[in-house]
């Protein structure tokens, strides 16, 4: 059962208590992340978690990884646009000890230079690493033609300049300053003690920062066009579309949208663009809702020939979709949204995550119940006219590889009938 709590400080902490389980998955959750920079310091999010695991006043880097993989645990963290967590999976007698480490390195971290030195060198190796990985590459080419000139658009990573000038005292002055009561949420799920937990997180989290009132600033989708040549044997192409935030009454039509045109085997894209035509290894789409705007589009690779195919008929899909949605394939849609909430019902390791990142978006915990009856709720006539609506918006066309087939963006225009 769930018991959300809050500590004297303010920082909010979700209990997920199942007695069965002999594990235990517990983390931190801050809503802080890429969209928080400015431009001169973008990627410092990223950084930042990278070296909260490089020594405390305590334990050195060593220490932390040692002292949790001594109790066969694991421990992890990840940056994206508008969150950063750090997060352990423990068996239930170590859970203490687990809390015990990521506190540690949320509230004494030091930042050392040397540390800072090698671990700058390896997100130097990370950038590199995704520049040499096309699908990797296309989302950072996409998003930064969709949302121009604005945190949004901008690489969670950062460039290899600004890494270079990150300093311990701009990541400890960027710690402070915005990892706040107000944006933290600890999370817990598996075999805990509830009590006993709060009383834990009361002792362990006494040096958070107070709460900061401070919004990123506001995504501006304009959408347009981007094309990189690169020498590679394939196209990797995405044509999006301004879609749904979180909060947008729409949010699970788009996700049940997504679905049926490109979200399986059975999708359109699959079965029409793969299984018939042959003209693709992989073809998706995706529904990346964001806080106050979020992206619709379609995943691409191919080959350099079959690209020149490729744009006109991923095209003709869209035009037909909100006219020709069948009850079947909706029904199937539905039946994988809520099979995914289900399976994640069983999973305490996604249980504490998702309480958490919808702690951050909502400001509550969304019962699987209410989402089940979300999805139920979507007709025929929602998804004809999301789709007609985000397909009115205007295109972003991002492609990388042997580009010179791929149609001009007055084409594409054309052909989803843009003036």
């Amino acid at each position: 059962m769930l018991k959300i709590r809050s500590l004297k400080n303010g920082i909010r902490v979700l209990i997920d208590s199942n007695p069965r389980c002999e594990s235990v998955s517990l983390g931190v959750w801050v809503a802080v992340g890429a969209r928080y920079e400015t431009p001169d310091i973008n990627g410092i999010s990223h950084v930042l978690e990278h070296m909260a695991f490089k020594g405390t006043k305590t334990r050195t880097a060593f220490d932390i990884s040692r002292e949790i993989e001594d109790v066969g645990g694991i421990v992890n963290a990840y940056t994206g646009k508008d969150m950063t967590a750090y997060y352990v999976k423990v068996l239930r007698q170590d859970g203490r000890l687990g809390l015990n480490i990521i506190s540690d390195i949320l509230q004494n971290s030091v930042m050392d230079k040397d540390e800072l030195a090698k671990e700058q060198g390896v997100i130097i190796q990370e950038i590199n690493m995704n520049n040499d990985t096309p699908d990797d590459l296309i989302f950072d080419l996409y998003h930064q033609t969709a949302y121009p000139d604005q945190p949004l658009g901008r690489t969670i990573l950062g460039t290899p300049e600004i890494v270079r000038s990150v300093t311990s005292k701009k990541l400890l002055d960027y710690m402070h300053r915005q990892y706040t009561t107000n944006r933290l949420v600890i999370s817990v799920s598996g075999n805990i003690d509830a009590d006993e937990f709060i009383e834990a997180c009361e002792k362990s989290f006494t040096k958070i920062a107070p709460a900061l009132d401070e919004k990123p600033e506001a995504a501006r989708y304009a959408g347009g066009d981007i094309r990189r040549t690169k020498d590679n044997e394939q196209v990797n192409l995405i044509l999006g579309f301004e879609g749904c935030p979180y909060a947008d009454k729409s949010y699970y039509t788009a996700a049940l949208l997504a679905s049926v045109l490109g979200g399986g085997m059975s999708s359109r894209l699959f079965q029409e663009i793969r299984e018939k035509r042959g003209l693709v290894y992989s073809i998706y789409a995706f529904n990346s809702p964001e806080t106050d705007t979020g992206t619709f589009g379609i995943y691409a690779g191919t080959g350099e020939k079959e690209v020149a195919e490729l744009l006109p008929v991923l095209c003709d899909e869209i035009n037909k979709l909100s006219d020709t949605l069948t009850e079947e394939e909706i029904t199937r849609a539905k039946n994988r949204a809520k099979a995914r909430v289900l399976m994640r019902a069983e999973n305490w390791n996604t249980h504490a995550e998702s309480n958490a990142v919808d702690m951050i978006i909502y400001n509550r915990v969304v019962p699987d119940e209410e989402t089940i009856r979300q999805i139920e709720s979507v007709t025929k006539g929602d998804m004809a006219a999301l789709a007609k609506r985000i397909f009115a918006g205007k295109p972003t066309l991002a492609a990388l590889g042997p580009i010179k087939k791929v149609a001009s963006y007055d084409e594409v225009l054309s052909r989803l009938n843009h003036a």
